[in-house]
């Protein structure tokens, strides 16, 4: 079996970088099963320590999972791939990407003249003038502004959030369904995910009591927004959750607040509640260009102070030129008009979908943001049947730990005039699917 799956090595580092490697490159799939630690130890003439000790390795490192009876197996979404959609077909209708609309970005203007300095800017990391911007963009939606800081990018920050406050084999709360990237990124940490259900108005109160009782010390949430599903808090749903959180204050709160300014819903935000160890992130991708490697954070005091320790070991800070790029951006008046359109004309665009779907009896979920969640039986039938009248959607596979099948549809480009006769198409795509299936 060694042979067949291309397992070598004496040693337990050679045995799990051969495993991994064999991951990488696709010989060995998600869910192929590996030999058992003795069987292997037999064909390699090691010792069935070294291979429990690579085993080990492995699963810290989320690239296999053991099931128990069920053996070792690769990870659904191994920490040395990663989910990466599939290449849009030639001809086809993008609604799958969940990007913004090129037409609702401002044209990027970085500085023209940027002057050189002595040695490195770990003193000072942070622009003034983009921090007093940062605290302002906080402030305004209630989150508290005293301790805020950059990163590059919402998960960039999210990892290191994480990896300074747990340690590997640690649990964390994320949404199921949730943003695909970050469902790829905990395993990757060596981490476990408990997945909490998500309705309309966000996390289930419920369903993260449970997470937290069975021992995450990190939850991480959408406020606004939230891929796929587009949910959005409501007040009632926000004290419900903090009402649970008041009874597990050591547990970090991490809120990715990417799409603050064009979800087209009103800031409701845990980090506004006053929970003892919290975060808040935000990002200008979605409104001021993807281009923009750019977060600010929202933190409690210990929580900037370890994640700044960290990235001074590393990254060190955002790049100046970047930040002034950021800067004069979210100070242009003429941006900001820009981007209150762009809010306005994603709302319509997603309203309308929604309206249109439920014309023809088919629930879907979209309150905020830029995509909608449609719940379907069979994702595969649903995605071919669309790809064949020329729409290109994605599967929700990708989003989901253990919810039911749906598909996501990005509307940042589908306008209100389309979203009848795509709403049309997906109901002939439904019909073949139950004459297919069975009803």
């Amino acid at each position: 079996m060694a042979e067949q799956y291309g397992i070598a090595g004496g040693t337990a580092r050679e045995i799990s970088a051969s495993v991994e490697s064999r991951v990488a490159d696709g010989t060995l799939r998600p869910g192929a099963s590996l030999p058992p630690v003795r069987r292997l130890a037999g064909e390699l003439g090691v010792g069935a320590g070294t291979v429990a000790a690579a085993y080990k390795e492995l699963r810290g490192r989320g690239v296999v999972v053991t099931l128990g009876r069920g053996g070792t197996v690769v990870a659904s979404a191994p920490a040395v791939t990663s989910r990466r959609p599939p290449r849009v077909p030639s001809g086809l209708r993008d609604l799958a990407g969940g990007h913004p609309d090129p037409g609702c970005l401002p044209v990027l203007s970085p500085p023209r003249r940027v002057e050189p300095v002595p040695g490195s800017h770990r003193a000072a990391p942070r622009l003034p003038a983009l921090e007093d911007a940062a605290r302002a963009w906080f402030a305004r939606d209630g989150v508290p502004s005293g301790s805020v800081t950059f990163a590059h990018g919402a998960l960039d920050c999210i990892a290191r959030l994480l990896t300074t406050e747990l340690r590997p084999g640690d649990a964390v709360a994320v949404e199921d369904p949730g943003f695909h990237h970050l469902l790829d990124l905990v395993p990757a940490l060596g981490l476990r995910m408990l997945p909490v259900t998500v309705d309309d108005d966000g996390i289930r109160p419920e369903a993260l009591r449970g997470a937290l009782r069975a021992g995450a010390r990190a939850v991480v949430c959408s406020p606004r927004g939230q891929s796929p599903l587009g949910a959005r808090f409501t007040l009632e749903r926000r004290d419900e959750l903090l009402s649970v959180l008041r009874d597990f204050p050591d547990v970090l709160v991490v809120e990715d607040d990417h799409n603050a300014e064009i979800s087209g819903a009103a800031a409701v935000t845990l980090a506004a509640g006053g929970p003892a160890r919290w975060a808040q992130v935000r990002t200008v991708s979605k409104h001021l260009g993807i281009d923009l490697r750019w977060a600010a954070l929202a933190c409690d005091p210990a929580t900037l102070a370890r994640h700044d320790g960290r990235m001074l070991l590393t990254s060190g800070w955002v790049s100046h030129i970047l930040q002034a790029t950021v800067g004069d951006l979210l100070t242009d008046p003429a941006v900001t008009r820009l981007v209150a359109e762009a809010s306005s004309t994603y709302t319509a665009r997603r309203e309308a979908l929604v309206a249109a779907l439920g014309e023809h009896g088919i629930a879907s979920h979209g309150g905020s943001g830029l995509n909608v969640w449609v719940p379907v039986r069979d994702e595969s039938a649903v995605v071919n049947g669309l790809r064949s009248r020329g729409w290109w959607i994605a599967a929700g596979t990708r989003f989901r730990i253990a919810s039911p099948p749906g598909v996501r549809v990005t509307t940042a480009t589908l306008t209100p005039a389309e979203a009848g006769g795509f709403a049309r198409d997906f109901v002939d795509t439904l019909t073949e699917s139950q004459a297919v299936y069975g009803g």
